[in-house]
């Protein structure tokens, strides 16, 4: 049954009454005030949340012109991590599967057909162990395991889903980082942000976070970034759905009511053009670089702990810092992410920014190298609700399902 005529006019109506109350003047004053007075160096309990690398300006380049430069980086690497979705079975496993790969452009077959995969298990049963080694398969070209996941009371789908992704991700990363020669992109975020936002959700996450298993996943990224460190080759993380909430909620513990849900849509009120009310879409506007060591980030702040995780430099070269572009022809803003053992130098954040503007303009999207990653990891309905059956045969266990399930056709019954 669809809505009728006058139900779709009721609705608008809504709208109507909505709009009456929201000032867009004054939301366009306060991102100017914010951007000017509070961003360049953005306190919350006593330490510097949001600061700066270097200059803090908005900027403008020609889509056309950047698109059409010479790019400081000629081969990119990309990788990506897919996963199945975490998944109950009726005999209480809780799994996932998550499968890693790394693209380069131009393109390298033989990197490309590199894959890791893991399986993370959860059970309610205490009794049992699913833990395995490392294996090989595809004449060495897939490395796989299971990883038993912690015990936990609640959230087993989000622990299974975490572990198995950041497991596969950082694991293929370390495993082919000499392959890289000039730029690595992660697709995503530089570190395992999931993980680091556990102790937020529930206290039993938070002191699960610092077990061993996870600690381990973690460390895998900061051996990372020292591998691109030791060898001063960039590493850097395109985040295509930023959702940081870092700047906004520190503005709301200010008590100055930010109007934005995010800092995403914080930032694309700020880089937004408009001309008699249209989008002007004939330039990128991005910022320049900031420091961010608020919500899961401050987890790889100077002064934090990296979750118990020993680094082997100064601690201030693994913090997390971005910069941030908007797309007018599509409306989307993105984040690039790097640690600041890189953007510290200024030369680096320039190429850095230059190839990120470059990529993006050509392919009205992420990185050619981080598009290339995705899908060659992404694994697609067919291919999940295949290895869901094949669980169901080896377990000799169907999947827990509910009514959504069959209401939206989440699986072909």
């Amino acid at each position: 049954m669809t809505l009728d005529p006058i139900h779709v006019e009721n609705i608008a109506q809504l709208a109507y009454d909505i709009a009456t109350d929201v000032d867009a003047t004054d939301h366009t004053d306060l991102v100017g005030t914010v951007w000017e007075d509070w961003i360049p160096e953005l306190y919350h309990d006593g330490r510097v949340v949001i600061e700066p690398v270097g200059e803090h300006e908005r900027r403008i380049a020609d889509i056309d012109d950047v698109a059409l430069a010479e790019r400081p980086f000629g081969t990119v690497h990309g990788l990506d991590s897919g996963t199945i979705n975490p998944t109950t079975f009726k005999n209480g496993l809780v799994v996932d599967v998550a499968h890693a790969a790394m693209a380069v452009s131009p393109s390298d077959l033989e990197c490309h057909r590199d894959r890791t995969i893991v399986a993370t298990v959860h059970a309610g049963d205490s009794s049992v162990r699913f833990d395995r080694d490392w294996t090989r398969r595809d004449a060495g070209h897939t490395r796989q395991r299971v990883l038993h996941a912690p015990r936990v009371n609640r959230y087993a789908e989000g622990v299974v889903h975490a572990l198995a992704l950041y497991l596969a991700e950082g694991t293929h990363a370390l495993d082919h980082a000499d392959r890289v020669e000039e730029l690595l992109v992660l697709d995503g975020p530089i570190y395992p942000k999931e993980l680091f936002t556990w102790g937020e959700r529930d206290a039993e996450l938070g002191e699960i976070a610092r077990e061993a298993k996870p600690r381990a996943i973690v460390e895998n990224y900061v051996r990372l970034v020292e591998r691109f460190l030791d060898r001063d080759v960039p590493l850097a993380g395109f985040v295509k759905n930023p959702s940081s909430r870092t700047i906004v909620r520190t503005l709301a513990r200010k008590g100055l009511e930010p109007p934005w849900p995010d800092d995403t849509a914080l930032f694309t009120a700020l880089l937004e053009r408009r001309a008699d009310g249209e989008r002007l879409d004939d330039a990128f506007t991005f910022t320049t670089w900031f420091h961010s060591r608020g919500g899961a980030d401050g987890t790889m702040a100077a002064d934090a702990d990296a979750l118990g995780v020993a680094r082997e430099h100064d601690p201030a070269v693994y913090e997390p810092t971005f910069m941030v572009l908007y797309d007018p022809r599509t409306d989307v803003t993105y984040k690039l992410e790097a640690p600041y053992g890189f953007t510290r130098d200024a030369e680096t954040r320039d190429r850095l920014t230059r190839q990120v503007l470059s990529e993006v303009a050509a392919t009205r999207g992420p990185p050619e190298a981080v598009a290339k990653a995705d899908a060659l990891a992404r694994i697609s309905a067919e291919e999940k609700a295949a290895l869901r059956r094949k669980f169901e045969e080896r377990f000799d266990s169907e999947q827990q399902s509910t009514y959504d399930d069959r209401r939206w056709g989440k699986e072909p019954y």
